[in-house]
């Protein structure tokens, strides 16, 4: 007689979970991977759209900064998915309440839930598809992406403002509202909560590998794999969409302005003192990867061409249209003795992918102001 496994029971989610200690428990965890987005996407635009007056306050250490803060801006913004999915399912029953407005303190609520709700949605959704590149509209997406954030920022704040009597009586298992609850739903939260923060942890772990190197092999939904590409890293923006695949190596000249302006070949380019730096690339998409870069410094061209020590550049690129075609390094970048003008990646020229024949590459520095296929330097 064959042995009879025991039978494996699903949980079921009987009890009453559309109350305000569940609401409150995923609230919790939406309103941390909200905040760490909106933190971590602060210093993406800021270092991605620098203002003149932010050009030479922005460190360029630790050589790691916008690595950890895109990856986390990116990384908690999927997270968060999840939770607004199991947040929304959890208060649904009260976006229908009637009357639609009892009161001016009812209304703010209802104004600040309907805001937050299409806010939270619009970010995190259009975020996610930007990390694969898929636009859908018509408007340009950084500055709307932005300016939503803000006003996300804004109605969550004015949420809890206007729901904090009902949060604090809910935020414990001990608080006065928990324990009116019904005993009986206790069993059937946890294990709802339990299967939330199961799904955010798996959306996380099978996307963050793209970022944190060391979870690489996990990375099966992610956009990009860190080890994929020409040379061993990934290329987002290629040269066939640049209009960069035909460069000529013996026709090309690096033009370098400044109180002693001077043209190099790239013979005289790669024969001039070669450094070496290891530096990560980090994208706005959300990958990042630590690779070995080869060229001349940064700072020895400066010298050369009789620029200040507190000179800024302004980096011009041969692609032939593109937003960030013309980039503009301030002095901390621009004399940081890690940041060269590339010839070399991982022991190899450049790809045409990666900027044949010279790019930038600087520390802390978002990949899209990593300019490639440059041509010319303005010492400003």
């Amino acid at each position: 007689m064959k042995p009879r496994l025991p039978a494996v029971r699903l949980p079921v989610f009987k009890g009453r979970l559309h109350d305000a200690r569940t609401a409150t428990s995923i609230g919790r965890w939406l309103g941390v991977a909200i905040a760490v987005c909106f933190g971590t996407g602060l210093i993406s635009h800021y270092l991605q759209h620098q203002p003149g007056w932010l050009l030479d306050v922005l460190p360029s250490r630790p050589i790691w900064g916008y690595r950890l803060s895109q990856g986390l801006h990116v990384a908690s913004g999927i997270a968060a998915i999840p939770l607004l999915l199991a947040k929304l399912w959890t208060v649904y029953p009260k976006l229908f309440g009637w009357p639609p407005v009892r009161s001016v303190r009812h209304a703010l609520e209802r104004l600040s839930v309907a805001v937050l709700v299409a806010g939270a949605v619009f970010e995190l959704f259009t975020g996610l598809l930007n990390t694969v590149q898929w636009y859908l509209w018509p408007f340009s997406f950084v500055p709307v992406h932005f300016a939503v954030a803000w006003l996300l920022a804004g109605a969550l704040m004015l949420h809890v403002a206007v729901k904090y009597p009902e949060i604090s009586r809910h935020w414990r298992s001990t608080s006065p509202g928990t324990r009116a609850l019904p005993a009986a739903d206790g069993p059937d939260r946890r294990s709802l909560l339990t299967g939330v923060a199961v799904a955010a942890g798996a959306v996380t772990l099978t996307t963050v590998g793209q970022a944190f190197t060391p979870l690489k092999f996990f990375d099966v939904l992610a956009p990009r794999h860190p080890d994929y590409g020409a040379e061993g890293l990934p290329v987002n923006r290629s040269a066939v969409a640049a209009g960069t695949t035909q460069v000529d190596g013996a026709a090309y000249r690096l033009t370098v302005t400044g109180p002693r302006p001077y043209i190099l070949t790239l013979a005289e380019l790669s024969a001039l003192t070669q450094h070496e730096s290891v530096l990560p690339i980090a994208c706005v998409e959300g990958w990042s990867k630590t690779a070995h870069w080869t060229g001349v410094r940064m700072t020895d061209l400066l010298r050369r061409a009789g620029a200040p020590p507190n000179a800024r550049v302004r980096v011009v690129s041969l692609e032939r249209y593109g937003a960030y075609r013309v980039m503009e390094m301030g002095r901390d970048y621009a004399h940081d003795p890690l940041t060269l003008l590339a010839l070399k990646l991982n022991g190899q020229t450049l790809t045409a992918d990666h900027g044949y024949p010279a790019r930038i590459i600087a520390p802390n520095r978002p990949g899209v102001l990593q300019t490639k296929w440059v041509t010319r330097l303005e010492v400003m």
